[in-house]
């Protein structure tokens, strides 16, 4: 049932969506270049991998040594207006299409941080990742790590239709709201190194407030 929503629900949305997607691609390509999306492996169902899409919203700037600059100095004005209205997310829409992705489920992460999971923070991948998610709709990178992970396990537990059409509904006004977008000091969130003791203590609260919030 869930995939069969996901495909209806992305098709018809890439097909009303179609106008706008194709004036953001025209932007981008007038004011950052080629390549229009970024493409980047990450984990999906199980940790198998597979190429997320996005559409791109920094430079390729780099330093004297070619090595491309922090994030911070790379994203553009208009690249911050895409990402405030979530519309550089919108390509998923196609991942969703070819069955990497679900509307609803963890997001999926960077490669790099499967070795730095707990097994319980593991957990995450065993369902299919998604756009939005649990841990989008209550804090998005505005908390820490070990919360959005334990939101995520959380949703792996106790994931319904209901659930997801909830998530999706606050996903609506968390877009219009422009709610949790950045971490404080980043562009998006600082890189996950491995939970700490505090950070798994920290979790807990933001569990009880999920349980007791659905």
């Amino acid at each position: 049932m869930k995939r069969m929503f996901d495909l209806a629900a992305a098709s018809i949305g890439l097909l009303l969506l179609s106008p706008l997607l194709l004036i953001v691609t025209i932007l981008i390509k007038i004011k950052l270049g080629s390549p229009v999306l970024f493409k980047q492996k990450r984990p999906g169902l199980l940790g198998e991998p597979f190429y997320v899409s996005k559409f791109r919203t920094m430079t390729n700037k780099t330093d004297e040594h070619g090595g491309l600059l922090p994030n911070e100095e790379r994203i553009t004005k208009f690249g911050s207006i895409l990402r405030k209205l979530s519309l550089d997310e919108f390509p998923q829409l196609l991942n969703v299409v070819k069955g990497d992705l679900s509307l609803v489920g963890p997001r999926p992460l960077l490669m790099e941080y499967l070795e730095l999971y707990t097994p319980e923070q593991s957990r995450r991948h065993e369902v299919k990742p998604g756009i939005t998610g649990w841990a989008q709709v209550n804090g998005r990178n505005a908390i820490t790590w070990e919360d959005k992970f334990k939101l995520d396990v959380w949703y792996v537990d106790n994931q319904s239709f209901s659930l997801d059409m909830k998530i999706l509904f606050l996903t609506i006004v968390k877009v219009f709201k422009s709610d949790g977008i950045d971490q404080q000091g980043y562009v998006s969130a600082k890189k996950f190194t491995g939970s700490t003791t505090a950070g798994e203590s920290s979790s807990e609260d933001s569990y009880e407030k999920s349980r007791s919030s659905r």
